[in-house]
């Protein structure tokens, strides 16, 4: 694990995103809402987002799936970094709200926020190299901008994990 202590630390809310290029830890908490951070090692630069809904208007704010991806890759192809130098990972979209079966009855807002995101990935010829996404339970997540780690915990279990391999719970 190489969470050193950052220089600064961030609270990311719902609708927000942080772009690094100094030392940052950055932390959020998920629940239906998705975070996908984006990691450059060559520049150890860092983005993260806190999008609430999957799509919105172009010109949008920073509380849509698709307008912060677009956004935080405008960030990087500024600085110079190609697509293939990104690192990805994908969190939250979990199932927050369910019916009286236990099951959602639609299509949930944390599953079409994880699809948007995951579309929005192919779509920009990006990898996704680690997720931990759906599911019921919520989510905390603190992000090291200079070293690309992430460290997870679901609410409900007392283990911190890290963001390295896939686990899409479905």
């Amino acid at each position: 694990m190489n969470s050193s202590p950052a220089a600064s630390t961030v609270y990311l809310k719902p609708g927000e995103l942080s772009i690094a290029t100094s030392p940052t830890r950055v932390s959020t908490v998920l629940g239906s809402c998705v975070s996908l951070t984006l990691y450059c090692r060559r520049l150890s630069v860092g983005a993260i987002c806190h999008a609430i809904l999957p799509y919105g208007k172009k010109e949008a704010s920073f509380r849509h799936v698709d307008s912060c991806i677009r956004y935080m890759l405008k960030r990087f192809d500024e600085q110079g970094i190609g697509r293939r130098e990104i690192e990805v990972k994908l969190f939250g979209g979990a199932d927050m709200l369910t019916g009286p079966s236990g099951r959602t009855t639609s299509l949930s807002v944390g599953q079409q926020n994880v699809d948007a995101a995951l579309l929005m990935v192919e779509k920009e010829g990006l990898q996704l190299a680690a997720s931990n996404v759906r599911g019921s339970q919520g989510r905390r997540i603190h992000f090291y901008t200079h070293t690309g780690e992430v460290l997870l915990k679901r609410f409900g279990t007392s283990s911190l994990q890290t963001g390295q391999s896939h686990d899409d719970e479905n």
